[in-house]
């Protein structure tokens, strides 16, 4: 079975070897168009690093990447596309250039999204004296980035939440105790500099939370023990954990959680079987547990998603079939706040919220069944964010683009 390292040799191997490719470079300079902002011109050719220059930074091989980036600056190509997300590609390429000692000067194109809108919405309140974050992760994610709110990340259950902000080392021996000493005196040290001093902010307010969560709670609710459902009981503990700790002051909490492999080009159908029942089972233990907590009123859970899937599939064979990257989507909300029993959304050329289910139909972007949406992720956050308490003055601020929209709650919460 070919693998992505050999795709990638081979594709490398083409590159240099491609009658094609090599009369080009030797007929004249590649195709470039200017940055607006500066004029600077730029080849329309460039290389991403999404998956694979993260995955090879995790091997000790990394021939195959190293020749496809030698390869396309040797034949005029400047950009690199990347992004503090994509792990450790631009560490590696780095690296690489660094290493091939190249003339050329390389463009970095690198991308940081400042805030999502669970952070945004986060910034519309004010932090608690305890200091505890309106946001809890369980898993990484731009949602949960504001402008002044960082997330709590913390580990999924059976952690202990007295466990999940521990510092190994620092017990109560004297040597503990003066490296202890020390490390609380480098945090004073460098104010002036920005990131040091935001390091240290970050390190104290860890120290501090670690100090607040001081023991651990039991649910009564059995919790399926899956990705989902392990990081959902955690929440449900966190949100008991607080509910019994008034000092904390905390009145709105957000939650981050996170299940992949919904990515299906291939196997689609046994793919999804499983990790839907993974949602259904994890979803429902959790809307259990807010029952035993008595806040099934206040506690709504909902689902994001960054594409659908094609209803054309991808590829033939069983155990092979699966689909390809679409627009539109539904989403499922759960909670006692909810309009429950019921589709809710802006209605399409078929008069339902439901896309006209035909290839190149009406509802169809191109011809393989990715659907247009017809309401925005705009007009189903900032239904979410009212029922959060979010004011009407302040929803602009959360979702910019919300005024392009006719309505901007959908109705789904009481």
């Amino acid at each position: 079975m070919t693998t992505r390292r050999d795709c990638l040799a081979l594709a490398a191997t083409a590159w240099a070897l491609s009658p094609r490719l090599i009369a080009a470079q030797q007929t004249g300079p590649l195709i470039t168009r200017p940055i607006p902002s500066s004029g600077e011109r730029l080849p329309i050719i460039g290389l991403g690093s999404s998956a694979t220059f993260s995955q090879a930074a995790g091997r000790d091989d990394t021939g195959a990447v190293r020749g496809v980036l030698a390869k396309m600056i040797e034949l005029g190509g400047r950009v690199f596309d990347t992004a503090p997300g994509y792990g450790a590609s631009e560490q590696l390429a780095g690296q690489i250039v660094k290493e091939i000692d190249t003339k050329h000067e390389i463009f970095w194109a690198t991308k940081l999204n400042a805030a999502g809108w669970g952070g945004r919405t986060a910034d519309r309140f004010p932090l608690p004296p305890s200091g505890f974050p309106m946001i809890t992760a369980l898993s990484g994610g731009i949602f949960t980035r504001g402008a002044n709110s960082s997330p709590l990340s913390i580990s999924p259950a059976p952690t202990a939440l007295n466990q999940v902000l521990v510092l190994n080392g620092f017990g109560t021996t004297a040597e503990e105790t003066a490296r202890r000493n020390a490390f609380d005196s480098l945090r004073a040290l460098d104010g002036e500099s920005t990131l040091v001093s935001a390091t240290s902010r970050t390190t104290q307010q860890a120290v501090d939370i670690g100090r607040l969560l001081n023991s651990d709670v039991s649910l009564g609710t059995v919790f399926p023990n899956t990705t989902l459902g392990n990081q959902l009981k955690q929440v449900a503990k966190v949100i008991k954990f607080n509910a019994a700790t008034p000092a904390l002051g905390l009145t709105r909490q957000i939650f981050f959680c996170q299940l992949g492999g919904f990515d299906t080009h291939q196997n689609q159908v046994a793919t999804q079987a499983s990790l839907l029942q993974q949602v259904s089972q994890a979803v429902a233990a959790f809307y259990q547990s807010t029952v035993e907590l008595g806040m099934d009123q206040q506690v709504t859970t909902f689902t994001l998603s960054d594409f659908g899937r094609t209803l054309q599939p991808a590829g033939t064979g069983s155990g092979v079939v699966g689909s390809d990257h679409a627009w539109g989507s539904h989403h499922f909300v759960v909670g006692g706040a909810v309009r429950g029993g019921d589709f809710f959304g802006v209605p399409g050329p078929n008069g339902s919220v439901f896309p006209v289910l035909q290839l190149n139909g009406p509802s169809d972007t191109d011809n393989r069944g990715r659907w247009i949406p017809t309401a925005s992720v705009e007009q189903y956050a900032a239904t979410l964010a009212s029922w959060y308490g979010v004011g009407p003055a302040d929803i602009p601020v959360v979702f910019p683009n919300i005024g392009r929209f006719p309505v901007s709650d959908l109705g789904f919460m009481i």
